[in-house]
């Protein structure tokens, strides 16, 4: 197939050719002036590479950036379906089984007063943060049960070509998907060893780093761009254990 273009290609490539050659000597014999051809000949080839910059650098340049920031605002559209729908009732989960969390819960008490500064406080802050979750406490058939019914929502934001432009939520959504599929291996949870909820445990804490840092970034964005639903994602903080969405 490739060749076939190739092929193409180039035929129309040496008809264009000789159809400007034809044009030009055509010209000749009209006018016999090849000081005429040369002069216009010369000066639009030296125009091409003035054309090649504000047509390929340039204009090509700004109309990347801008089909680039609208699959990004696409993306985010997804972003808020899955904290919606899967992310933040993980976190509610992973917020309950951390022992360290009350340390740094206040930290996590995202206001709509905050601006960039604030972001910045806390985002610093949680890159430091060990995220662990207890084996003690790990509710394992809870979780399962919570990711068994996602599973579905989860395989089709898989098949969302915009993730690509995402690398760290496409890494969330693959931690996601690995705990969920740990979780239905297992048909009996009950009485799993010590080794194993610890092995569980591991893949809970990948998550639960990774999808903190991503809920932090996607809630900047809202308090950016969609303040009106940034209002609500405070009122329903995951990392509250007082909130709620009712307004007070």
């Amino acid at each position: 197939m490739r060749a076939l273009l190739r092929t193409w290609q180039v035929r129309l490539g040496i008809a264009l050719v000789v159809l400007s050659a034809t044009g030009y000597y055509i010209h000749f014999l009209i006018f016999r002036d090849l000081h005429h051809i040369f002069l216009y000949l010369v000066g639009d080839i030296a125009f091409v590479f003035l054309e090649v910059l504000l047509v390929t650098l340039i204009i090509h340049e700004l109309l990347s950036n801008r089909e680039k920031a609208q699959r990004l605002q696409k993306l985010n559209m997804v972003i808020g379906a899955f904290f919606s729908e899967v992310g933040a009732g993980l976190l509610r989960f992973c917020a309950a089984w951390d022992s360290g969390l009350p340390a740094v819960r206040e930290r996590l008490k995202v206001s709509t007063l905050w601006g960039e500064a604030e972001f910045e406080k806390v985002e610093e802050a949680l890159r430091g943060y060990h995220y662990r979750v207890e084996t003690r406490d790990l509710n394992v058939e809870a979780l399962r049960a919570f990711v068994t019914c996602k599973r579905d929502f989860l395989l089709r934001l898989m098949e969302n070509p915009n993730l690509l432009e995402h690398e760290r939520f496409t890494s969330v959504l693959m931690a996601v998907f690995h705990l969920t599929e740990e979780l239905m291996a297992r048909e009996e949870s009950s009485e799993l060893p010590e080794s194993d909820l610890k092995h569980l445990a591991g893949d809970v804490d990948r998550v639960y780093g990774q999808l903190a840092r991503a809920w932090l970034e996607y809630m900047r964005h809202l308090k950016l761009n969609y303040p009106y639903l940034f209002s609500l994602a405070v009122r329903t903080n995951p990392f509250d254990a007082s909130a709620s969405p009712i307004v007070r």
